[in-house]
């Protein structure tokens, strides 16, 4: 079956209801985007998470060191001041991670989502599927419609 000419034709699963206009694709687009930045986010905050549990299980080996080279006062010191101290005000980055997931993640996929349902039947990804099929050429290999 040969594809279409239609330059906003797309798979039923992105397509647009019947309908939609080009300002709502549009706006849904950049929430879309939006999430994905939140989402990229999530990860530095994730990566901010294992890198100061990795740094703080590393300053048991510095206080070794110390210790074995004779220098007690600093051994007690990073022991005492860096050891399991709060990154933020009552908080190790497990709990701001916590807090993060459970706030402002969890309520941005949430209106996200209702802005999907309500607006789009559910649908996902239409202005990128919109632009995939205005972009790709039609026929050739490597830039089929649909896997």
């Amino acid at each position: 079956m040969p594809e279409s000419s239609d330059p906003r034709s797309t798979d039923a699963v992105h397509s647009r209801p019947a309908g939609m206009d080009d300002a709502t694709v549009a706006a849904l687009g950049e929430l879309s985007k939006a999430l994905e930045t939140v989402h990229r986010a999530r990860g530095h905050l994730y990566s901010m998470h294992q890198l100061i549990g990795g740094a703080d299980a590393t300053l048991d080996r510095v206080v070794q060191l110390l210790r074995g080279a004779g220098h007690q006062d600093m051994a007690d010191r990073v022991e005492t001041e860096l050891i399991g101290r709060n990154v933020l005000p009552g908080r190790w980055t497990f709990q701001i991670v916590e807090e993060f997931d459970d706030g402002y993640y969890a309520t941005f996929q949430a209106v996200e989502r209702a802005a999907r349902d309500a607006l789009a039947g559910g649908r996902r990804h239409i202005h990128e599927a919109e632009m995939k099929q205005a972009r790709r050429t039609v026929g050739r290999p490597g830039h089929e419609a649909t896997p």
